[in-house]
């Protein structure tokens, strides 16, 4: 066991209040904050007959001597894959027999450095790194044949390289990237997200940001509503920063760096540009549930039913890995979260615990993966001692349920905002007499080809673009869409507030909610197709035919207020009736094979 105590005193001075000078001045406090390191204990031979469990539930050994078993997936034909992070690969067991354990030693199926993150589906075995995500089909003996790389360009994990991903009931990939800090200002907009992709890894987007490491997260078997179990930033205390349970939907922020549980402003941090934490947090979505501090939820099951115990069906299931920094140590457990008929989160409670020493120094393992079986029963994964835990219901009979939640929440939310008029062609922006602004740009004509630093394929920075004022403009909003792109159109960037005197905006601005300094001060960027914030430079698939990027300009009658991180769609809204004169701009952009 490794202890020490660490205290940091955010209280820098004993001045009164009235002779601070900054707001952060007012959310300085002391913090006492523990490393605390559970010494690793080897479970015996009768361990898992004594470990704690409600009623009627056993555990037993499935396997053993795995090493560093981390996440779980099970196939259709019952056998059991799990990644390994230490090892650099992925293995395969199977209980052929069905005595309740595994036959034999794991065959390795693939090696890869860094691997975690793995599921199946379609008959293939979806797997990644921190960077890179891969697929390859299932053989009939249980290999895989040839491997696809998918993505290669995920966005560097720092503090958080162990990423997950799995397969949703709208036939997309999602994948969980942590954020590469403990609480910090990004500076790629796809960490600590959850990102969507296609299954082929094309068409990327942010479906969730604000998200610190949502490793677990599944879709309700009833619902199809995506849940998610997200680790609290370490260092404010034994008690802050509380685990949190969402419900991921597409566009919501969750509150990280700044904001977290529910509505708490983060000490350590404050948002850039400008923006009051109290605007951080009305822009941020508050969690469903909370647990103890420092948990470290791990990966996470939906139980469809079947198999197991009597009213499991649609309750999931959590393997908490264990704290480092808290006193007394929180998790060390899997934990069950309760769902109503409604498939609402209503409350967390043990389900299987005593991997912890009596006195609290000590441990019998770090969980880290929870699967269902096919037969219904759950196997958990200690990485610390390489042992698959089997957990079984008395008198269980038949197998588990098919997992097959509606796709419907999924694809509704997806499909907001897309197969629309381009914004000038909307009854929002149409006024009587509006006049037409002059839209130039200095790095391409009209009708012209946009550089490659513009696009996502360059440097992605944003254009220099100039206007021609408008007498009795009180702001003006930008607005750039493909209307060639997938989503019909594709949405690239979304300002607005932008003063009345100001008629140019240089390039490269800051990719953040809101923009400073001069002539830029106080303007307020949306949300683009991709899910991030500012200028989202063009990026049509290769071999495409050049799209075109409407740069669409409204003057306006008056300033808009808009949350943080609004989208096209609420800024048109907010602009219908105030429009006083509309211009246009369109620039070309294609990228060869």
């Amino acid at each position: 066991m490794k202890a020490a105590l660490f205290a940091s005193a955010f209280l820098a001075t004993t001045a009164p209040l009235a002779a601070q000078s900054s707001p952060e001045d007012r959310d300085k406090r002391p913090v006492q904050a523990w490393f605390y390191e559970l010494t690793p204990l080897k479970p015996g031979p009768d361990f898992a007959s004594k470990l704690k469990l409600p009623k009627g539930y056993r555990a037993s050994v499935w396997a053993s001597d795995l090493g560093n078993a981390r996440m779980i997936a099970v196939a259709p034909d019952g056998a059991v894959y799990v990644s390994r992070r230490s090892e650099a690969d992925i293995v395969r067991l199977v209980d052929a027999n069905r005595d309740g354990r595994a036959d034999g030693p794991p065959t390795v199926v693939v090696n890869r450095p860094g691997l975690h993150g793995l599921t199946i589906h379609g008959g293939m075995l979806y797997f990644m790194t921190a960077r890179e995500v891969f697929r390859a089909p299932l053989r009939p003996d249980g290999g895989i044949g040839a491997t696809e790389t998918l993505i290669d360009d995920l966005p560097d994990a720092g503090q958080h390289l162990n990423r997950t991903l799995a397969v949703g009931p709208d036939n997309m990939l999602y994948i969980s990237a942590g954020s590469t800090c403990n609480a910090c200002d990004e500076s790629s907009p796809e960490n600590a997200t959850l990102l969507r992709a296609g299954l082929d890894g094309k068409a990327r987007t942010i479906w969730a940001a604000g998200l610190r490491n949502t490793i677990g997260f599944g879709w309700h078997p009833r619902t199809g509503e995506l849940w998610g179990w997200d680790q609290g930033i370490d260092w404010l205390g034994n008690d802050l920063q509380r685990e949190e349970v969402n419900k991921l939907e597409r566009g919501r922020r969750y509150g990280w760096p700044y904001v977290f549980e529910d509505g708490k402003l983060n000490p350590q941090d404050e948002p850039p540009g400008g923006i009051a934490g109290a605007q951080w947090a009305a822009a941020s979505t508050n969690p469903v549930l909370m647990h103890v501090a420092h948990s470290a939820g791990m990966q996470w099951a939906f139980h469809p039913g079947g198999g197991f115990g009597p009213d499991v069906a649609g309750d999931a299931f959590v393997a908490l890995r264990g704290s480092w920094n808290r006193k007394p140590a929180s998790g060390y457990e899997l934990v069950r979260i309760r769902f109503d008929a409604q498939g609402q989160a209503q409350r967390i409670e043990p389900f299987v615990s005593g991997f912890m020493s009596r006195d609290g120094t000590g441990h019998y393992g770090r969980l880290a993966g929870v699967a269902v079986m096919r037969d219904g029963s759950l196997l958990l994964s200690d990485d610390a001692n390489g042992v698959l835990y089997r957990i079984t219901y008395d008198g269980a009979t038949g197998n588990a349920a098919p997992l097959t939640p509606p796709a419907g929440p999924m694809l509704e939310q997806a499909a907001r905002g897309t197969n629309v008029p381009l914004a000038l062609a909307r009854p929002e922006t149409r006024s009587a007499g509006a006049g037409r602004i002059a839209v130039t740009a200095a790095a391409f004509q009209a009708n012209g080809a946009i550089p490659r630093d513009h696009s996502e394929y360059g440097l992605s920075i944003s254009p220099e673009i100039s206007w021609s004022a408008v007498p009795g403009a009180v702001s003006y909003a930008i607005v750039a869409e493909d209307p060639d792109g997938r989503a019909k159109p594709v949405v690239h960037w979304v300002a607005w507030n932008v003063p009345a005197t100001t008629t140019r905006l240089p390039a490269g601005l800051q990719e953040g909610d809101r923009l400073s300094g001069g002539p830029l001060a106080g303007i307020m960027q949306g949300a683009t197709g991709r899910g991030s914030v500012g200028w989202y430079g063009p990026r049509p698939p290769k071999g495409d035919a050049p799209h075109h990027y409407h740069f669409q300009l409204l003057a306006l009658d008056r300033q808009l207020d808009l949350p943080l991180g609004a989208t096209r769609d609420q800024l048109l809204s907010a602009a219908a009736g105030h429009v006083i004169a509309t211009g246009d701009l369109v620039g070309t952009y294609s990228e060869p094979r």
